[in-house]
């Protein structure tokens, strides 16, 4: 064989290789994005969660083999890198929310969520072979997406978090419904007391201020989602955190 026969013979391997692989690759992230489905998370949270966001914790005890299976199907199924931002912010959004869920009714009765020991430190969620916590899908997932928003997605099962959706995040729907929880939790009066003469925010806009304020202000992303014009120099005062769990009564 000349050597440009050899040459010609290498780069054809070559590109024959870096194609199968590359159909691989395709077939893989198909079989992942055919698999996020959060169809029964959906039918969980219609059937036990209100629209006010408080939780029949009770009702969840009993769907709690429904609840692990689809904890499960998420956590054997991680998602590809390579799947789109949206389709990882809803993977995210429901696992976190739906392990918190799991969490409280394996404890459960408890009062609050911080009478268990760490909460959010104990990394007993395993995505595929590796175990996280639930402060490992906040702060190191999450937080990392440069989406101010999963703030008011993601639910500590307490009264003044963000109220919990009864409905999943769907990659389709996501950009709609973070905006909608959005504007819920900024205008809810038991989160937020916002008038021209006084501002009192949840502390969740102080513990993740610099989140909401990469592009403006704290009080320019507050006046996005509000009636209200507030001034820049108007003075923010916090409201204490009530972490209460957030039980249907």
């Amino acid at each position: 064989m000349s050597f440009i026969s050899s040459l010609l013979f290498s780069c054809l391997f070559f590109l024959s290789c870096n194609s199968d692989k590359k159909l691989d690759w395709i077939a893989s992230s198909a079989k992942v994005e055919s698999q996020i489905n959060h169809s029964d998370w959906d039918a969980l949270l219609k059937k036990h969660v209100d629209n006010s966001g408080n939780v029949n914790y009770k009702g969840f005890k009993t769907d709690v083999l429904l609840l692990e299976a689809y904890i499960k199907k998420l956590t054997t199924n991680p998602i590809a890198n390579k799947t789109s931002k949206s389709e990882k912010l809803a993977y995210f959004i429901n696992l976190y929310n739906a392990a918190t869920i799991k969490l409280i009714i394996d404890n459960y009765p408890v009062k609050s969520i911080k009478d268990i020991n760490k909460p959010w430190d104990n990394a007993w969620i395993a995505v595929g072979d590796k175990k996280i916590s639930l402060g490992d899908i906040e702060h190191k997932i999450l937080r990392k997406m440069n989406e101010p928003r999963i703030h008011f997605a993601i639910n500590c099962a307490s009264y003044s978090c963000p109220k919990l959706k009864n409905e999943a995040y769907t990659a389709a729907n996501l950009e709609t419904q973070l905006e909608q929880a959005t504007i819920d939790f900024i205008t809810d009066p038991k989160r937020n007391i916002i008038s021209a003469k006084k501002v009192e925010l949840s502390k969740i806009f102080k513990w993740f201020k610099k989140d909401f304020t990469q592009n403006k202000t704290l009080i320019a992303y507050i006046n996005t989602y509000t009636s209200e014009e507030l001034t820049s120099k108007i003075k923010i005062d916090y409201l204490d955190y009530n972490w209460s769990l957030n039980e249907k009564q």
